[in-house]
């Protein structure tokens, strides 16, 4: 009976043990739109380009909304075939742009919050976004020889190649990550790491001054693990102290997940996303003082 009695038990347990595993799920909507990203729609008059690099939260795991955005105004270069098409969630997208078979876990991610709130202060600009973050990538991923490093490079040159000549401008690279980092061995040689990495992107894309705007991770998680993430937070808060032109959102008071005390919800990122584009904003502020 004591055997009977576990084997029962365990059948009851197990759901509860599967529904920690929070998963997001597929687009279901209908396939993305292509975009001509040589041409400007007639109400504006430049394309602005923002590189979106780091690990899962840049990606995006927050749930997708109903409705697709469906605007010109807003043009993403897919991850994997570097085509242009209309900017929607999720912007990381790995599968097929019109079956999207091959699609992994992307969701929700801050860019496209971003992106609609740097159009508002710029109402005469298009903005396209080169999603190239990668899911639990470390930073060393992006050194000088990172796979990760030299594809987002590459895809960057080839944007600004691709766009109106003479009216296509990167404007500032978006960075999360740090969870990968945070392990007490890995903490002391990430502020030089970091300050490397933003040092190559302005030689490497040939802009001395090219905005560089950080964001904390989430201290979601129980206090035994979050302390880690304390540490490295101090860390990416001092970027701009250490460079120039560059800045950190903070976003420790945000604590909506998907489930997993990892990945921020939708709202989360949302939030993320218009700090990240206030923070822009005032580095384009003190660069005019």
């Amino acid at each position: 009976m004591h055997i009977r009695s576990i084997l029962l038990s365990a059948l009851f347990i197990t759901p509860s043990l599967h529904a920690q595993k929070v998963g997001t799920p597929p687009p279901t909507k209908p396939p993305l739109v292509e975009a001509d990203v040589s041409a400007l729609p007639e109400e504006t008059k430049r394309l602005e380009l923002f590189l979106l690099i780091g690990q899962s939260n840049m990606k995006g795991r927050g749930f997708m909304p109903e409705e697709p955005l469906n605007d010109p105004g807003f043009i993403m270069m897919h991850l994997k075939t570097d085509g242009w098409y209309l900017a929607r969630h999720p912007l990381h997208l790995t599968g097929d742009p019109q079956t999207f078979k091959g699609h992994d876990n992307a969701g929700v991610g801050p860019g496209l919050a971003f992106a609609q709130e740097i159009a508002q202060a710029n109402p005469d600009s298009r903005i396209g976004l080169i999603p190239a973050a990668r899911g639990g990538s470390a930073i060393s991923l992006w050194s000088e020889t990172g796979k990760l490093y030299l594809e987002a490079i590459r895809k960057t040159k080839l944007a600004l190649a691709q766009g109106p000549e003479g009216k296509t401008h990167l404007r500032a690279v978006l960075w999360l990550q740090g969870e990968a980092d945070s392990r007490v061995a890995k903490l002391p040689t990430y502020a030089a790491s970091l300050n490397d990495l933003v040092d190559r992107l302005r030689a490497d894309l040939d802009d001395p001054e090219l905005p560089f705007i950080a964001c904390t991770i989430g201290e979601i998680r129980p206090d035994t693990e979050s302390s880690k993430y304390s540490a490295m937070n101090l860390l990416l808060l001092d970027l701009p102290n250490q460079r120039a032109h560059t800045a950190c959102v903070d976003a420790r008071d945000l604590t909506g997940h998907i489930g997993d005390s990892v990945h921020f919800d939708t709202a989360s990122q949302e939030e993320i996303g218009r700090r990240f584009a206030a923070k822009l904003v005032e580095l384009k502020s003190h660069a005019k003082d």
